[in-house]
């Protein structure tokens, strides 16, 4: 059998993964204002950065809000549509190992919420809050929207500078809320705050609140594993906010996965038959 690769074509960013047999080849991501242009652009650096022929390729799946605007086959290869909830469900099991019942938090653009119940992806929702909602405040706020340039000064930032926390109102922490847990996004900022500060608390509220809705949506469903997956994933401070979160909410067990930047792509090559339509 040949190689299926799965290409994830969003608002931003086009990713690609593919898989030879059970092995996951070199993936690989692109950005460009045009899905057409990212779509082969990707594709073909994906052939080089793994050492592949066109021949070596039997499938190709694609989804995402950009794969809309595809209408032929790629390369006359056998070409595929896949529904993005499906493919972050099958993303996300992926990495959950032998996890039962799980949600999928895809952190691109904008979030969706997916939970998957014994091999079943149940869409649950989604905000419009996420990458893109950091690249647009930092335009407005820091005349900048460079990913790069907006980690590189999150992290030179300090969040207590720009967020009131439980311990700036109030000397012992309550119930469930430690003083170091967030009060209000931006409730302490002021004029004389940094770029860099402003940086770290525009990052940090938008991954607080992605994160804080994933468990807010879960409770009641009895979902406690979270696996996190999209570009969001590379900001160090996701690492540090679950934490957080853990404080008030001890149960629940965050994922953050390696190659979890291409959990879409992931789900989109390895998506079963049922879930493929024909471009």
């Amino acid at each position: 059998m040949g190689i299926v690769v799965g290409i994830d074509i969003g608002g931003s960013t086009t990713k690609i993964a593919g898989f030879d047999n059970e092995q996951m080849l070199v993936p690989v991501q692109i950005s460009a204002s045009n899905a057409i242009a990212s779509l082969f652009g990707a594709f073909g650096k994906f052939l080089y950065d793994n050492n592949l022929e066109l021949t070596d390729i039997e499938q190709v799946n694609l989804t995402g809000v950009g794969s809309n605007n595809v209408t032929q086959k790629i390369y006359g290869l056998p070409t595929y549509r896949v529904d993005e909830f499906s493919a972050n469900g099958v993303g996300g099991g992926y990495f959950a190992g032998d996890k039962e019942d799980f949600m999928v938090v895809s952190m691109g653009t904008g979030t969706s919420f997916v939970r998957v119940k014994n091999n079943v992806p149940t869409h649950l929702g989604g905000i419009g809050i996420g990458g893109g909602t950091i690249t647009g405040l930092s335009k407005l706020m820091l005349s900048t929207n460079d990913v790069d340039k907006i980690q590189e000064m999150a992290q030179e930032g300090k969040v207590g500078n720009i967020d009131l926390r439980i311990g700036d109102i109030s000397n012992k922490p309550l119930p469930g809320l430690d003083l170091e847990i967030t009060a209000s996004n931006f409730g302490k900022a002021s004029s004389r705050a940094s770029s860099e500060d402003k940086a770290a608390g525009i990052v940090h509220m938008v991954i607080e609140t992605i994160c804080q809705t994933a468990v807010l949506i879960a409770n009641g469903n009895e979902i406690k594993d979270f696996i996190l997956i999209g570009n969001l994933i590379n900001f160090p401070e996701c690492w540090s906010v679950c934490d957080m979160i853990k404080v008030m909410y001890p149960d629940v067990n965050f994922i953050i996965p390696e190659d979890g930047e291409y959990g879409t792509a992931i789900g989109t090559a390895l998506a079963a038959k049922c879930c493929l339509k024909p471009v």
